[in-house]
């Protein structure tokens, strides 16, 4: 059994013999071995018909379409080749002459695809079949010939598609890009004639409101398999369920069929990271675990520069009360302190009290704060790279409001804040900046801050805690000494 079996496939009927593994073995001559999925796949796919073609008593492929969704990066140009040069050079069961055409989202594209991969892996120095082909590279007449004339070339993605000629075997590539079937209504009459005929759809996913043709074709693979209808048609789709954690390895692991092989597990994560910092989860989604998403927006600032702006006031004397803040960037090469107060207005301001290079000046600095100010409280993250000073700052007696599943709350007030007017500030830049970069990362139910790119936000992180501080009760502990905290 597959270690990673299609979510929705065609199951291999073994009362059929198939010419699976004659593919197979085209693919290592191409120095390109097949994984277990393109194996399979092949195996389906090459099944022979047990009743002869009626017309001629010879023998045929069982069926007459294959469509293949597999997330990206999966091997599906290694198979479309392999699987290509096989029926080229099968003469024993195809006959020779045979006719194949190749389409992708545009002919440039569908040309580049030939020049840079298909022609070098069959002409390549190690490839068994250098010899046996070449490459025909006149404008309008892309193809590769083979010696027993079967002729593999580009077509262009119009309804006049295989006008004017027979085809045997036919690709629509990056089926995502099709708005609808004109290129399949195009094919059928030039294949309706021929023997064994094949029409490979071979597309990842698409946007559920942008990809029409080819998600027909997938909700019609997925009734197929899941009402066990056979048909001409076999259907095959790695994907992971809409409802499934993309942070989980083991959902990778189970909807990647090259995961292990051609793609590891840390490749995806690196993935995965940077769709979270930059707002394209849905795209993650789509390109990784071959889900059918929305296409998303450009993303939208969390907070208005210039709603921010308009709360810009002068700074108090002196608030009171105040609580303070303490945020370390990822990689610790910045700190920031944070302060919110009351105004004798009755809004909260808050400001950056002071920021610098590295942390190790920041503990010396809370404990002047704090004997100056008496602040109800310090507001750390223990699981941020804050955290490492919660040991020193806890020996040096700081009143510390340790913020933990509560940050999403702190983010949520900040926003309410800013929205209702009941936040003011002196419109200090490194707090612009750090808004202008700050998105929004799900938690659960809730959400907190993230950044969009690299930008470092720690300073709105540090205006965020220390509001969400004011007022709360510590959660440290404070050494007294002559009546007086220090």
């Amino acid at each position: 059994p597959l270690a990673c079996p299609p979510r929705f496939g065609t199951e291999r009927d073994y009362s059929r013999p198939t010419l699976g593994p004659a593919v197979g073995l085209v693919a290592a001559k191409l120095g390109k071995p097949f994984m277990p999925w393109q194996q399979y796949v092949a195996d389906v796919l090459g099944e022979i018909d047990p009743d002869p073609d009626p017309r001629t008593g010879r023998d045929r492929l069982f069926y007459d379409e294959g469509d293949i969704t597999v997330p990206r990066q999966s091997g599906k140009t290694t198979f479309k080749l392999a699987k290509a040069t096989h029926r080229c050079t099968a003469t024993g069961f195809f006959g020779a002459r045979q006719h194949l055409v190749y389409t992708a989202q545009t002919r440039n594209k569908a040309r580049e695809k030939f020049e840079e991969e298909f022609a070098p892996d069959l002409l390549a120095p190690g490839s068994a079949f250098r010899t046996r082909v070449r490459a025909v590279w006149g404008n309008g007449n892309e193809h590769l010939r083979f010696q027993n004339g079967s002729r593999f070339g580009i077509e262009a993605t119009t309804e006049k598609a295989g006008n004017g000629g027979v085809i045997d075997e036919a690709y629509i590539d990056e089926a995502v890009a099709q708005a609808d079937d004109r290129l399949e209504q195009a094919f059928d009459p030039a294949m309706i004639t021929r023997l064994s005929k094949q029409l490979l759809v071979v597309s990842t996913a698409g946007w559920l409101d942008a990809s029409p043709y080819l998600l027909g074709k997938v909700k019609v693979g997925r009734d197929q398999i899941e009402s066990g209808q056979r048909t001409r048609t076999a259907y095959f789709e790695w994907s992971a369920p809409d409802d499934a954690d993309i942070e989980d390895p083991a959902v990778w692991w189970a909807c990647m069929p090259a995961l292990g092989f051609t793609v590891t597990e840390d490749a995806i994560r690196s993935q995965l990271d940077k769709a979270l910092r930059n707002g394209k989860v849905n795209g993650f989604r789509r390109a990784y675990l071959n889900q059918w998403v929305l296409k998303e927006a450009a993303a939208e600032a969390v907070i208005d520069a210039e709603s921010w702006s308009a709360l810009t006031s002068k700074s108090p004397d002196r608030p009171s009360p105040v609580a303070f803040s303490v945020v370390v960037s990822d990689d610790r090469k910045w700190a920031s302190i944070g302060l919110a107060g009351r105004r004798t207005d009755g809004r909260s301001h808050v400001q950056i009290v002071q920021a610098g290079r590295g942390t190790r000046w920041v503990v010396e600095r809370l404990v002047e704060l704090n004997a100056d100010w008496s602040p109800t409280g310090i507001a750390v993250v223990p699981s941020s790279p804050a955290g490492s000073l919660i040991g020193a700052m806890e020996e040096a007696g700081l009143p510390l409001v340790k913020v933990g599943t509560d940050q999403s709350q702190a983010c949520g007030l900040f926003v309410d804040a800013v929205e209702e007017g009941t936040v003011a500030h002196t419109n200090q830049p490194q707090i612009a900046v750090a808004i202008g970069a700050a998105d929004t990362r799900k938690v659960g139910q809730a959400w907190v801050w993230k950044a969009k790119d690299d930008t470092d936000i720690s300073p709105l992180w540090a205006v965020t805690l220390a509001l969400h501080a004011l007022g709360k009760q510590p959660t440290g502990t404070r050494k007294k000494k002559a009546g007086v905290y220090w």
